[in-house]
């Protein structure tokens, strides 16, 4: 039996399908998304460094996945993603890196999930897909929810400067986004 907080070891590895080829070098777009802290953040607005990691959804414990989502490459994770930032949250700090975690659910999942996992940073609810049109990310279909694909975003200065996608396995991300800032100097 697996929980919410590991990843089984025979998930699908997802391929990259260039749908995020054309993000590198755009602004963030003007889209004010409801966080976790009760504000609305406005995303062209924020300056300096920071990582913004996409995701499809995360699990709540008591309320089932939707049906086959094992099967679908990069839907399963999040919460081991989020974790993982979590976790190396002192790191990004000493590369003076903000972090947000963005998927379509709605901020009251949002807060939950921030509560529940003890996250020291904000996520931000995307769930009239603002953010997803205007930066034209990949999404998918499943049990009636429109949600998007794992990817992550490093902006500087409101311009994307790096973009991981697809993201496998989804608890080493935060790892491999720390090394790329420290390479990047």
């Amino acid at each position: 039996m697996t929980t919410l907080e590991t990843l089984p070891p025979d998930l699908p590895v997802p391929e990259d399908d260039g749908a995020c080829d054309h993000m590198t070098g755009l602004s963030l777009p003007a889209v004010s998304l409801a966080a976790t802290s009760g504000e609305n953040t406005a995303l062209d607005g924020l300056t300096g460094l920071c990582v913004f990691y996409v995701y499809p959804m995360t699990g709540r414990p008591g309320t089932p996945l939707p049906p086959g989502w094992d099967q679908i490459p990069g839907a399963r994770g999040c919460t081991p993603q989020a974790c993982a930032f979590r976790d190396h949250m002192a790191e990004l700090e000493a590369l003076r890196c903000g972090v947000f975690g963005i998927s379509a659910q709605s901020p009251d999942d949002q807060k939950e999930a921030r509560e529940r996992l003890n996250l020291p940073y904000h996520l931000l609810s995307d769930a009239g897909l603002e953010f997803a049109a205007a930066l034209n990310l990949p999404t998918f279909e499943v049990a009636g929810l429109r949600l998007i694909k794992r990817l992550t975003l490093v902006a500087s200065d409101g311009v994307i400067e790096k973009v991981f996608y697809p993201v496998f396995p989804p608890d080493g991300n935060a790892a491999r986004v720390i090394a790329w800032l420290r390479a990047r100097g």
